[in-house]
């Protein structure tokens, strides 16, 4: 990202306060929005000053004491925070955007840049856009686009509240050229996935994401990563990963990113740090060592998180990968074959380092909580634990997943308790760490009261706010703000955004620092963060006085390699 030198922002924060001469005359300039009296947080990790703030257009204009300054809009910030919007860094919001664009389980967090990961929503071939079709739950739409990019840009004319990016997923890339097998490319195969990567970078892709617990992308080995990342590098691009392991081989897996990121030349992030399962909490601090050893040797290693002890994804991710060699419609023929049915049960009751067996990382059936089903039949089963639903089923907790996956036709959306609280702190505490819900924004209301969700959808940016810093003061809220904001906006490239400065794209929140909180929990996740009062995106404001304005100015942000409109 371009940083303004400082005698521009000096210029222009003097013109700002009305000391420019129009034909001879002082004139106090008229601005779009003016927010005044509020403490001014700077997304750089200076110190808060109470400033006003000047809006024109969708850029902030003027910063400083501006008496004499006249705006359409004025909102009174006396007593609030004033910072530069927040950035989920990691965003699982490609569906719910194009059913509600509005997000208001983030935007009520201040929330006004999201970054999809994790896979992506492009490049599609014809059989990918019917599959993803066929395997829709609650919500429902159409494929229109086959690129990253023009998925992207479907959202914008659609219309969003808030920005939007994203990463090309690897495992995208391997399904468009390869399929659901477990096998690797052919040197024409792997130049076709170079091939694509470069067109999605040239129309702005952030980089290359993979999760690599979850099939295919657990099919691929780490020197076709470092090749695919070559080229992503070329655009100054990011690679970015939920890691092959966070758990039993947690530190290996950390060691295959700073490998990734020393041999294809380019930064590397880790989603959701954390350490899972009990057995495994000792080994973050040999993690963060690592890191800090390769951010030392000038490598750009960083890492997000989301502030609970609960991970959330699919109750299929309890089976072994091999169950999804050639897809869904394999696993399930795998299923309901009485001999595989054993070796998969098997698989499932010990402990194994080669692949991420979360069952036993919860410790316990009554730590794997059901939130979301596909199937009518099944949804009166959501908030419950796996060990209540195998004493209604009379069944065994192993043989109780092997059935509603295959009842469900689906992965079944699941919170497993994994993680350690102290953990959770030791990872804020580091200064290379941003922030992501890892979920779906929201709203308690329509199609998203058909299924439970984990309680970071609601309250991931607010409970750090609230819980970690006013109350446990884990960090000081200066420094939480930088690495809501301007940290990730950073380690990203995005153009002009990230920071409160003359110049700067008008992303901005008005939060109550005394009051914000999360209320969300695991009982009744549906519930919206409080104090945040005001947002504006683009200059236009799309929350006021916690309510939505209706407007939805959110646009497509493109990476720092784009060449081609």
């Amino acid at each position: 990202m371009t940083r303004l030198p400082k005698i521009l922002v000096l210029t222009a924060v003097l013109m700002s306060s009305g000391s420019c001469l129009s034909q001879g005359q002082l004139q106090p300039p008229a601005f779009d929005v003016l927010i005044k009296g509020g403490t001014v947080y700077d997304g750089a990790g200076g110190e808060p000053r109470r400033l006003d703030i000047a809006i024109r257009g969708d850029r902030t204009v003027g910063i400083g004491t501006l008496t004499k300054a006249r705006a359409n809009t004025v909102v009174d910030a006396t007593g609030l925070v004033v910072a530069p919007g927040f950035i989920n860094m990691l965003s699982h919001s490609e569906a719910s955007l194009i059913v509600d664009g509005r997000s208001m389980s983030e935007l009520k967090q201040g929330v006004t840049t999201q970054i999809f990961g994790e896979g992506s929503m492009g490049p599609l071939t014809p059989e990918m856009k019917a599959r993803r079709i066929a395997q829709q739950g609650d919500i429902k739409y159409e494929i229109t686009w086959t690129t990253l990019a023009e998925y992207l840009t479907y959202l914008e004319k659609r219309g969003i509240s808030q920005n939007v990016a994203s990463f090309i997923g690897a495992p995208t890339l391997r399904e468009y050229v390869i399929g659901l097998e477990d096998k690797a490319p052919t040197p024409e195969q792997l130049d076709e996935m170079r091939e694509l990567v470069r067109q999605e970078m040239e129309a702005g892709a952030l980089g290359i994401t993979t999760a690599l617990i979850y099939p295919p992308a657990t099919f691929a080995k780490t020197d076709e990563l470092i090749e695919l990342s070559k080229v992503a590098a070329k655009y100054k691009g990011k690679y970015i990963a939920h890691i092959r392991s966070e758990a039993d081989r947690l530190t290996e897996a950390v060691d295959e990113t700073i490998r990734i990121s020393r041999e294809a030349g380019l930064p590397a992030e880790i989603y959701h740090l954390k350490a899972s399962g009990r057995e495994n909490w000792s080994k973050l601090d040999r993690v963060l060592a690592r890191i800090e050893e390769a951010r030392r040797n000038g490598l750009q290693i960083s890492a997000d998180m989301y502030t609970y002890t609960a991970g959330a994804t699919g109750l299929n991710s309890s089976m072994p990968p091999w169950v999804y060699d050639g897809g869904s419609d394999a696993a399930y023929r795998r299923l309901q074959d009485t001999e595989t049915r054993k070796k998969i049960a098997e698989a499932m009751r010990v402990p194994s380092d080669s692949w991420e067996n979360l069952y036993m990382l919860a410790g316990s059936p009554d730590r794997i909580l059901l939130v979301g089903f596909k199937s009518e039949a099944l949804k009166p089963l959501t908030g419950k634990t796996l060990a209540e639903v195998a004493r209604m089923r009379g069944k065994d907790p192993v043989e109780t997943i092997m059935d509603l996956v295959l009842e469900d036709r689906s992965r079944i959306a699941t919170v497993y308790f994994m993680m350690d609280e102290e953990n959770v702190k030791k990872q804020i505490r580091q200064p290379w760490v941003s922030f992501g819900s890892d979920a779906a924004s929201m709203a308690p209301e329509g199609v998203f009261l058909k299924s439970s969700t984990h309680p970071r959808a609601y309250g991931n940016f607010a409970r750090l706010l609230g819980k970690y810093v006013r109350e446990e003061k884990v960090i000081p809220l200066t420094e939480a703000v930088r690495r809501l904001s301007g940290l990730p906006a950073t380690n990203l490239g995005l153009d002009h955004r990230g920071f409160l400065e003359p110049g700067m794209f008008a992303d901005v929140v008005v939060f109550d620092p005394n009051t914000i909180a999360d209320v969300a929990n695991y009982e009744r996740p549906q519930q919206y963060s409080v104090g945040v009062k005001h947002v504006f995106v683009n200059g236009v404001q799309v929350l006021r006085d916690g309510e939505h304005t209706g407007a939805k100015p959110g646009r497509a942000l493109w990476g720092p390699g784009k060449t081609r409109q």
